[in-house]
This record gives structure tokens, C-alpha cells and sequence, in this order.
């Protein structure tokens, strides 16, 4: 039987999978202990606060440990699996692999500060596989010793010890407080000894608010009041059979903030036009008879985006952003058209890239492709980065019109409201006809009234009179 060693054992740490995404929730593991493995398998799904992600390992082995069970949200950075890479076997079931010392020292030399440096010591040069999130890894480093059982270490008598070092023997304080980075940061920033801290959270855990507690002012001396009997006031009890409680993550939470940042950050103005679009429901179904379309998805918003990506291209300074470090707009020469998609985890806005370069075939084809990914929670994090306009189309769900939050990041969204049929005028005469009401909300920062208005009037004169299209695309 092969013996494995600590050597052979590689933690495979959770990455980065977005831009600067600081947590992940396993939402399934794919392997058990004891299952073999090879490079590029997928081993587990996590959820990020942008979308659902599946993990490859970079490594051949035996999986040796699941370190979290499914539903746990782990730290970016954070090792979530062990794998031996020695070629033997583990029996299912292993617990975490226990790294004891090649040698026991008789006393500690390193100090905490100087543990990130030994973490970055190299110990070999082979390259490693590259994983989103992780870069290339150029060498192999340490890692911290996990807890285990106490290994007994023999000590020199006391008058030994004073005799070698002329003084008598100190006590080392090897019990470090435990607190998360951020926390370890706002204590030094505030002068606070972490060790005279006393810890609320689980485990023993340093909060903020324990950081805060340990600096604030002593509480005034209680002023002794004759005793009044008042009855306590009644707790409303939690009733499972009436209430139901959902945690805020994943991409909910996600979604939550960006709505809250983009609504206070950008002032948002939003202008509606109504608009006949008989034409274009003719000319829908047409192009869903042309060979040119077979197979392809051939609906309204198609040529929503169609007109849409014609309106910026004549009125191009409508494809900004405000860039607040820089008090700069950034125009940009390019159109990665987001389609916001109403998904079982919440809302999300993959976009389309480059749709100003695509056919109107072409980007039938992407808009399928997004949607039926989208709905499948297959959205990759790149596909929702990077946008420059969305669409969003509430008439999907039998609703006239609304007043969208722009997308962060973007000057310009714009609303579609349920396609009608309406009395209408038409040629002096009152007829029945297919309307739509259109909204268009922009940043007003960097995009005046003339501007938004001169876009959703050409957005409604394309879909008025779709034969625009040919002179105006």
C-alpha cells in the first residue's frame, strides 16, 4: 500500500472566478473522497455574486478531503479540496490531512509577521496548470501547519535553560487570536490589542463590532431610579407556518447593491416615446419564413436591438461612461449590447459583444445563444462584464412600460413595454394597429436631454418604418 505524504497532497484553493470577487457558495461537489481525478475535471459548482460557475482541478490524483459541505459560502482564497497527487490510494471517507513537522524544534524562531514570507519561499519549479482567478503559479509554497494532535516537546530542565541563555525560561503566547483579515486591519488602524478582545462570533471569531466594543467609551454609571414594574414589551415570534425567511446572496444580493450604488451615484432621467410598430411585426414574421433565419430566433426584440445598435450609431456619444477617478467620459467605439434575462437565481445582464459589427443573422444567432444560456445558469462572469447599453424588456410579462436603473457602468438602458393592439391613427383614419411603449433611462451626467431624446426618436422611427434599417444601419 502506498504510504501518502504531506508533500503529495495538494489544496486546491477557491479562485477568483470574477473581478474582485471576495466569496463563492459550493452549490454541489461533483467528487467524494476516495474518487480519482485528472486534470480539467470538473469538480464541483460554485455561485458567485455574478453566477453560477463550474471548478476544474489542475491536477491528477485521489481526492483525499472535502473541506466544505454544499451550501457553505467560502473566502476567495480558501482551500476547498485535497487531492494526492503520489499515485495511491485514499479510503473514502478521509478526514483533512494532518501536516506534522519533518523535525520538532525545541523552541520557535519565526514570528507571525513573518509567515506571508515563508508563504511565498519557492520549493520547486515546475509550472502549474492555470485556472481562472490564479495566474501562473511559478513555484509551489508552504502551507500553515493545520491543527492536529499535539505532538509532546521535550524541554531542557529550567536550570539548564538559564544557564545556557543566563535568564530563566519565558512562556511563549502561541494562542493568535482569531479574526478575518479585515478585522486584524481595523484593530491596527484603531490601536487595538487583539488579544485583550473578547470574542463574540463562532469559535472564538474577532468580530468588527468586538474591535469597536474594545475602543468605545466606557458606559455611564447607571443613575438609580426608584423601581417601577413595567411589563416587558412582547417579542414578535418568527411563525414558520406564515413566514418564510430567504438569505440575500448569490446573485440577488449582487443585483441589490449594484441597483442601490447605480440609483444614488448617477442622476437618472428616463423619457418615454409610444410608438406604432405594425411594420415591424410584418416584417418579423417574414424573416421568420426567410432561409436565412432557419433555425435562428426571430422575435420583436431582435429588431429592438437591431434599432437600437442603428440609433447609437448615429448618435455615438450615447456609448459612454463616467469614469469618477479619472473626471473623465469615455467614449467607447464599440457596442457590447447587455439583454437583461430573468433567471431562477435572480436577475442578470450577459451582454452580447461587439453587436454593432453583427448581421442582423448574426445577431439573431447570439441572442439565442444568451438567452437559452442565461436560463440554463450557465452564464459565465465574462459574459455579464464589460457592457456598454442594455435592453430590457418587461412586455414579456404584460407590462405597458417602466423606468429602468441603469446597468453600472453604462450611460443608457432601454425599457420595452408589451406589444398592443391599439386603436390607432393612421393615414386620417382611426385602425386597429400593434403599439408599444418605449423608455429610455440615461446617466444625466454625461448625457443631455437633446442627446436621449434624439436616440429613442430614432429607436421609434426604425421600428415605425423598419426599411430605416437599410439606410441608417
Amino acid at each position: 500500500m502506498t504510504t501518502m505524504t504531506e508533500a503529495s497532497v495538494r489544496e486546491f484553493k477557491m479562485p477568483d472566478v470574477g473581478e474582485g470577487l471576495t466569496e463563492a457558495e459550493i452549490l454541489k461537489w461533483y467528487v467524494k473522497p476516495g474518487d480519482t481525478v485528472t486534470d480539467g475535471q470538473v469538480v464541483c459548482e460554485v455561485e458567485t455574486a455574478k453566477a453560477a460557475v463550474e471548478l476544474p482541478i489542475p491536477y491528477d490524483g485521489v481526492v483525499r478531503d472535502l473541506h466544505f459541505p454544499e451550501g457553505t459560502t467560502v473566502d476567495v482564497g480558501t482551500s476547498i479540496i485535497a487531492v494526492d497527487v503520489s499515485g495511491g490510494t485514499a479510503p473514502a471517507g478521509t478526514g483533512p490531512a494532518v501536516e506534522a513537522p519533518a523535525e520538532v524544534p525545541v523552541a520557535p524562531t519565526a514570528t507571525p509577521a513573518a509567515a506571508p514570507a515563508e508563504e511565498k519561499k519557492s520549493v520547486g519549479s515546475g509550472r502549474q496548470p492555470v485556472l481562472v482567478g490564479y495566474g501562473v503559479a511559478t513555484s509551489s509554497t508552504k502551507r500553515r501547519p493545520r491543527k492536529g494532535p499535539e505532538v509532546a516537546v521535550p524541554q531542557a530542565s529550567t536550570a539548564l535553560q538559564t544557564e545556557l541563555n543566563g535568564h530563566a525560561p519565558v512562556a511563549a503566547d502561541t494562542a493568535r487570536p482569531l479574526a478575518k483579515p479585515p478585522v486584524r486591519k481595523l484593530a491596527k488602524d484603531l490601536g487595538v490589542d487583539l488579544t485583550a478582545v473578547t470574542p463574540s462570533g463562532p469559535d472564538g471569531v474577532i468580530t468588527r463590532e468586538d474591535v469597536h466594543a474594545a475602543v468605545a467609551p466606557p458606559a455611564p454609571e447607571p443613575v438609580t431610579a426608584p423601581a417601577v414594574s413595567v411589563p416587558p414589551a412582547p417579542v414578535p415570534a418568527y411563525d414558520a407556518a406564515r413566514e418564510t425567511r430567504i438569505p440575500i446572496k448569490g446573485v440577488r444580493k449582487a443585483t441589490a447593491q449594484a441597483m442601490i450604488g447605480s440609483a444614488f451615484t448617477a442622476p437618472h432621467v428616463t423619457e418615454f416615446v409610444t410608438v406604432d410598430v405594425t411594420r415591424t411585426m410584418k416584417l418579423v414574421e417574414e424573416l421568420k419564413q426567410d432561409k436565412e433565419f432557419a433555425g435562428l430566433r426571430v422575435n420583436p426584440l431582435l429588431l429592438i436591438a437591431k434599432a437600437l445598435l442603428a440609433a447609437i450609431k448615429r448618435n455615438p456619444d450615447i456609448n459612454a461612461s463616467w469614469d469618477e477617478t479619472a473626471q473623465e467620459i469615455v467614449l467607447k467605439h464599440y457596442v457590447n449590447l447587455g439583454i437583461a434575462a430573468a433567471t431562477p437565481r435572480g436577475l442578470i445582464v450577459p451582454n452580447i459583444k461587439d453587436a454593432h459589427a453583427k448581421t442582423l443573422p448574426q445577431l439573431a444567432q447570439s441572442l439565442g445563444e444568451l438567452v437559452s444560456t442565461a436560463r440554463g445558469g450557465r452564464t459565465s462572469p465574462a459574459a455579464m462584464q464589460a457592457g456598454t447599453v442594455t435592453i430590457t424588456n418587461v412586455g414579456v410579462f404584460g407590462v405597458d412600460t417602466g423606468t429602468p436603473i441603469l446597468n453600472p457602468g453604462e450611460s443608457a438602458i432601454l425599457a420595452v413595454g408589451s406589444i398592443k393592439l391599439q386603436p390607432w391613427v393612421h393615414k386620417g383614419k382611426v385602425k386597429p394597429r400593434q403599439v408599444t411603449t418605449l423608455a429610455l433611462s440615461f446617466d444625466h451626467r454625461l448625457v443631455d436631454g437633446e442627446l436621449g431624446s434624439k436616440v429613442l426618436a430614432d429607436v421609434a422611427a426604425i421600428l415605425e418604418q423598419p426599411k430605416r434599417l437599410i439606410t441608417w444601419a
